[in-house]
């Protein structure tokens, strides 16, 4: 019996126009957007209200357009415009209509505060419906790195910097002397001493620039280090003159200014910095986005961009960048990358309208896997007597029954809130935190 094979014709038209929600699945990505674009308040985004010119787009079918296309990480004005034809969701978000790339680019330059605002006017949503809990919560931080838009082959390190420079003024003043020479002999076909010239001293002109950013950040980081050593010299005095003994522990150095040889400028993306990415084994021109998480509803209420290539201080500023949304907070959750002696004292020293949180922090990587002895049931420690470190403060917390609980939550909420799950009550609001991140950066979402 010969093979039989689906018939396809491509020449037969369509008898009547397809509908396009028949092509798109019922719990797709791009209904939530929708959904969740219409319950905000567009009231201030920049139109053109004198009624000239061509019609425009509405703001709410541009708002959505940006932060699905973002959400499935296609952040190019060029490309967005593109799925307009070629993407189903897309199309279907538009109502079949189609924005060029200038009015994608203009809408999103011209509305940075809607955008931003958006992230604030979700969570009031989810408050308001009971989803999420404003009082008393839990979050727990973490980051991931996002990569930049820019290669990190466009990056100079001060020293290779430095180097150029001598190299480039050398080969100028032998093409000047060259060019002066009444014998010099013909360069080859094509090249000419002006061009050649030209070329080297706007190369010089480029890479003086990078030099002067490198070296001011290293004055602003020299100022913030020798902050952070007379702190760390008075914690020392005071506790020498209430004890009566020396603290444990070496003096700290002072610390040294000027940049470091490895100090990198990018061409391309100058905010950006060259971070460790994956498990450490290379390395990516990025930023470190970092996210809270309410651990009930699994909602981010908190996000902030850094250049800083680890977490080691964004505790605090993670605390800052928490929504007005949220009331108080009763306890954080951070692996030993957050962890430090300063920003746990910070977190928890300071009363704030939003109370004052307790910090659950681990102090050094765990192994995988639980040895015969940790999987028994065992009594919670006994409490530390004051003036207890605060990593053995950390380190108790951790051990007994509440801290294990709580800290257990932390890589299912992480896991649950930074992927994929259209679940109805979890991405009608959780999606939003890396695509408004910033309207600045080309970022890659991670949900």
């Amino acid at each position: 019996m010969a093979a039989r094979f689906v018939t396809i014709d491509h020449d037969t038209p369509l008898l009547l126009p397809p509908d396009l929600r028949d092509w798109v699945p019922e719990n797709h990505l791009v209904h939530f957007v929708m959904d969740a674009v219409g319950l905000l308040n567009l009231g201030s985004a920049q139109t053109n209200h004198r009624g000239t010119g061509s019609a425009q787009y509405p703001p709410s079918m541009m708002l959505g357009l940006l932060i699905y296309c973002y959400c499935s990480g296609t952040f190019s004005s060029r490309k967005i415009e593109g799925l307009t034809y070629d993407s189903v969701p897309v199309r279907y978000l538009c109502a079949d209509t189609h924005p060029d790339h200038d009015s994608i680019c203009k809408f999103r330059r011209e509305n940075k505060e809607l955008i931003e605002s958006a992230f604030h006017q979700v969570l009031e949503c989810a408050a308001h419906a009971k989803i999420l809990k404003v009082g008393d919560i839990t979050v727990s931080v973490d980051g991931t790195k996002i990569l930049a838009n820019a290669s990190k082959h466009s990056a100079i390190s001060h020293g290779h910097a430095c180097e150029q420079l001598k190299l480039l003024e050398e080969e100028i003043a032998q093409l000047l002397a060259k060019a002066e020479a009444a014998d010099s002999t013909p360069l080859q076909d094509g090249l000419s001493i002006p061009e050649e010239v030209w070329r080297r001293e706007d190369r010089v002109a480029k890479i003086k620039q990078a030099v002067g950013v490198i070296e001011e950040r290293a004055r602003e980081r020299l100022a913030a280090d020798v902050a952070t050593y007379q702190s760390k010299l008075e914690a020392r005095r005071a506790h020498e003159k209430a004890t009566g003994k020396k603290p444990k522990g070496k003096d700290p150095k002072p610390p040294q200014g000027g940049p470091g040889p490895t100090d990198q400028f990018n061409f391309t993306d100058p905010e950006s910095r060259i971070m460790k990415a994956g498990s450490g084994q290379h390395f990516e021109q990025a930023y470190n986005a970092q996210a809270s998480v309410e651990i009930e509803s699994r909602l981010i209420v908190g996000q902030h961009l850094v250049d800083a290539p680890n977490d080691k201080e964004q505790l605090v500023p993670a605390m800052a960048a928490i929504s007005p949304v949220v009331e108080s907070i009763a306890a954080v959750l951070v692996d030993n990358g957050y962890y430090s002696e300063a920003a746990v004292n910070s977190v928890e020293g300071q009363c704030t309208s939003r109370g004052t949180p307790v910090v659950y922090a681990a102090t050094g990587r765990r192994r995988h896997g639980r040895s015969i002895l940790e999987l028994e049931d065992h009594p919670d420690p006994p409490t530390p007597p004051p003036g207890t470190a605060t990593a053995d403060i950390m380190a108790h917390r951790l051990a007994t029954r509440e801290g294990k609980a709580l800290y257990g939550q932390r890589k299912t909420d992480r896991r649950a809130s930074l992927r994929h799950n259209y679940t109805p009550l979890r991405n009608i609001f959780g999606f939003w935190v890396y695509s408004l991140i910033t309207s600045d950066v080309c970022i890659t979402c991670v949900i």
